[in-house]
Order: C-alpha cells, then structure tokens, then sequence
C-alpha cells in the first residue's frame, strides 16, 4: 500500500489486462514483434514484470526494482525510433481496453516515459564525440 494517491483512478486489473493486450498486439506487430521476439522467451514473466512497473508507476505499490533506460540500451537491437510505434500501439490499445478517463491520463504518462527512453536511446546512439542536440 502506498501513501500517495494513484495518479488516476486505474485498477491493478486493469493494468494488467492493457498489459496482456498490448503484448498480444506488439507480438503481432511486424516492426516491434521481431524487436521483443529476440529477448522475451517467457510472456507470461515478462507481462508479470511490466504490470508492476505499472503498477508502481501509476499505484505507487514500490514492487518494481530495474533500469528500464538500461535494459533497452543493452538490448541491442532497440531503437529511439521504436518509440512512436510503441506509443502508437500503446494508444491504440488503451483506447481498445480502456475507457477514456482511465486511457487518456495513463497516455499521457506512456508518452512521459517513452520519451524519455527515446531521449535516452538516442542519446547512447550518438557517437561520443558529438555534442548533445537540445
């Protein structure tokens, strides 16, 4: 339980049903399908993960421990460019799962986050010697 409100009035079933969604549409997907293919060998496990990050993002429970900027940096194969597509897919299936009071402000925090990973992405993707575009 956590002393903060959630940031919207979102239920951990809920969560977890956008999550099951989503990678049901993002292993569908011709660009992101093969992207995650070659890292998640276990769906179940990774949905489990990525509904508590969620869940902590939104709920505040605190059950999430990781890096996500340095998971996908160490990835390999993800890109600053996947994250509109991400983010598409991502609003397409809020839109799909969710009513609007719950989709919209749960898009407005999806796409916070995935610029800053995009942000970050890109960041790792510029040679060293380079200065940073502001």
């Amino acid at each position: 339980m956590s002393a903060f409100p959630p940031a919207f009035p979102v239920t951990p079933a809920q969560i977890d049903t956008q999550v099951a969604a989503f990678y049901a549409a993002v292993r569908a997907h011709p660009v992101l399908g093969p992207v995650f293919a070659t890292h998640v060998q276990d769906w179940p496990a990774h949905e489990a993960k990525i509904g508590r990050f969620w869940r902590n993002a939104i709920l505040h429970e605190r059950n999430y421990h990781g890096s996500p900027l340095m998971v996908h940096r160490q990835a390999g194969n993800v890109e600053a460019a996947h994250f509109p597509i991400w983010l598409a897919l991502f609003d397409e299936v809020l839109a799909r799962t969710l009513p609007p009071e719950v989709a919209r402000p749960w898009s407005t925090v999806a796409h916070r986050i995935g610029r800053a990973l995009s942000m970050g992405l890109a960041d790792a993707e510029r040679p060293s010697d380079t200065v940073p575009r502001l």
